[in-house]
């Protein structure tokens, strides 16, 4: 069983988060908390598998649970009613592995929270959803190889900021590494894709399933 806890300041947003959850046969929901301050010292005693906080709380924001509890946090996917990139940016670079709508269907919420669970990560806001919906019409019409290298785990999460539009430098602030490094792992990227920009290794890895 996957062992969730869930932090919302709404009542109803928190329960319909539970009723989602419950519906799994493999999830169940080990606590919840209605404030920042609960949402500490619930995950600090119950150490969940995964953890569902809001984004805006009061006393503590999800960014600042995150922030407390530091390498002690549980994998996170926050929970909001907004896109903000400049949230997304700082909670990454807190160690959340995702963001999710408050308004998530049963599938997205369940496949999210198993995703997480298995070390996955879902940096993919409702705005940039849109925009890899928007590139799954398109019809590919470019060199690719058609069975590209497996990237490794650290690239995977560049080329999902890659596909929020986030620059080189933006990428390494998230994940705390160095600007050239980050430099190096997208032409990594689009070398094992078989591509020549940043575009097609979307798309590219949208065609596999990779994002």
């Amino acid at each position: 069983m996957i062992r969730v806890a869930i932090a919302d300041d709404q009542t109803l947003v928190r329960q319909g988060v539970r009723r989602l959850l419950k519906l799994a046969d493999d999830l169940t929901v080990i606590g919840e908390a209605a404030d920042g301050d609960e949402a500490l010292a619930l995950l600090r005693a119950q150490h969940p598998d995964v953890a569902l906080l809001d984004v805006r709380m009061p006393k503590r924001t999800g960014l600042d649970v995150l922030r407390e509890l530091g390498a002690a946090a549980p994998p996170t996917i926050l929970l909001t009613t907004f896109d903000e990139d400049a949230v997304v940016l700082e909670a990454v670079k807190l160690g959340a592995r995702g963001f999710l709508l408050k308004d998530v269907s049963l599938e997205q919420l369940t496949e999210a929270v198993r995703a997480v669970a298995r070390g996955e990560s879902l940096i993919r806001p409702a705005v940039t959803e849109r925009v890899l919906r928007g590139l799954q019409a398109v019809p590919r019409a470019f060199d690719a190889l058609e069975r590209p290298d497996t990237l490794t785990p650290r690239e995977l999460e560049v080329l999902r900021l890659m596909a929020g539009g986030y620059s080189n430098r933006e990428i390494a602030d998230a994940l705390g590494t160095a600007e050239g490094t980050v430099k190096n792992q997208a032409s990594a990227i689009l070398s094992k894709l078989g591509v020549r920009d940043r575009t097609r290794a979307v798309l590219k890895a949208l065609e596999l399933g990779w994002i």
